[in-house]
């Protein structure tokens, strides 16, 4: 009598194929997975890409035209002056605009700057917040009229950019003759706010099916003059 059955071979054979054919299986799955992984970082970067420059122009239109009690301390009142800081690396002002709350927060204090990128490689934007409470609380930052205090990167503060070439910050200065216009300066000390902000900014390495930073130019809409004395005339614009 005939009996069926298969072969330790047929068997061998078997097993084989079912192992090439979960091997294939596996290397689909990771390949798909890393494409999946690699899609999303990307989608991120550009997310974040496309938030920091938001969030600079959201900070930059919500200028607010504060005037600051600089040295202000162990009863003395301070010095009455302009609350913005204006350098190529750095730039301080008071704006509406709040990273936690946005524009319905409560008004800040924001230092913008830039410090050198991770292994010296590159340079990276920098935010510090500070909530504005008055005059007094922008006086700490200042020593006196168009002298602040150094600004450092901490626990709080927030990367807004990374990995760039470049970072650098102008001002567009009034005409200094009738019927000239206006010219853009590295550096600001005047004690009247700018008519508008640049930021200029390159990634460190060109990539083009990602969004690359670009450079922003914000109008600065303010039209009082530090010379008015506001709060005596009852108008605080400054809180």
């Amino acid at each position: 009598m005939k009996q069926r059955g298969v072969t330790l071979m047929e068997v061998l054979i078997s097993v084989t194929l079912l192992s090439l054919l979960s091997v294939a299986m596996f290397m689909a799955m990771r390949i798909g997975l890393n494409a999946y992984v690699k899609a999303d970082a990307k989608l991120m970067d550009n997310r974040r890409t496309v938030g920091a420059q938001r969030i600079l122009a959201d900070e930059l239109g919500g200028i607010m035209p504060v005037m600051a009690a600089c040295g202000a301390g162990s009863g003395a009142p301070g010095s009455r002056a302009v609350f913005f800081q204006g350098a190529p690396g750095v730039m301080r002002l008071a704006t509406t605009f709040s990273l936690l709350q946005g524009s319905r927060g409560q008004p800040q204090i924001v230092a913008l700057f830039v410090i050198p990128g991770e292994d010296d490689r590159g340079v990276r934007l920098v935010v510090n917040e500070t909530p504005y409470t008055g005059a007094s609380a922008a006086g700490r930052f200042c020593t006196a009229p168009g002298q602040f205090a150094p600004v450092e990167a901490g626990a709080g503060s927030f990367v807004l950019a990374d990995k760039l070439a470049y970072c650098r910050f102008s001002y567009l200065a009034p005409p200094a003759v009738v019927n000239q216009p206006p010219g853009w300066t590295a550096v600001w000390n005047t004690q009247r706010w700018p008519l508008a902000i640049r930021i200029e900014m390159a990634p460190l390495a060109t990539d083009s099916s990602r969004v690359q930073p670009i450079s922003l130019t914000a109008p600065v809409y303010l039209h009082r003059s530090p010379e008015i004395q506001y709060e005596d005339l009852g108008i605080d614009l400054a809180n």
